[in-house]
């Protein structure tokens, strides 16, 4: 099976050799955990002006924006997702995360599990969104 790392110019990586946002084995893409994060490119490389939202609604909308023009570098749509994991710090606040999710999928939703974690990556990140999905 080959192996390829998928990179969306919308999405560039915060830092090289960290990790890799996307990669695509055969017809599946594994998409590393994304949050809402705003990670800019500049004359020197990648700068992360910090994160995009001040709830769960608002970082999960710009967390499937991200996902989706990861997909869509890789050939995809949002409707190829076949799973995700989702993490959040507050699963009191779901239903903020099931309305943004709704704005992204129609038809068959993609399979899903919903986590709650005593913390993100930083403080202020209240979702992380892990998804599979499959190009045939």
């Amino acid at each position: 099976m080959s192996m390829k790392r998928i990179i969306s110019p919308e999405v560039p990586e915060v830092e090289e050799g960290l990790w890799s946002n996307c990669i695509q084995a055969g017809d599946f893409l594994f998409i590393s955990g994304q949050v809402a994060r705003n990670v800019t490119p500049d004359a020197t490389g990648v700068v992360s002006t910090g994160i995009v939202g001040d709830n769960e609604y608002e970082q999960t909308q710009y967390t499937f924006q991200r996902i989706k023009h990861i997909v869509e570098a890789a050939g995809g749509t949002m409707q190829n997702i076949v799973k995700m994991t989702i993490y959040v710090t507050d699963i009191s606040k779901n239903k903020e995360v099931w309305r943004a999710r709704r704005e992204f999928f129609t038809g068959d939703f993609p399979t899903s599990t919903l986590v709650e974690v005593k913390a993100l990556g930083r403080p202020e990140i209240l979702v992380e969104i892990e998804t599979v999905a499959y190009l045939k």
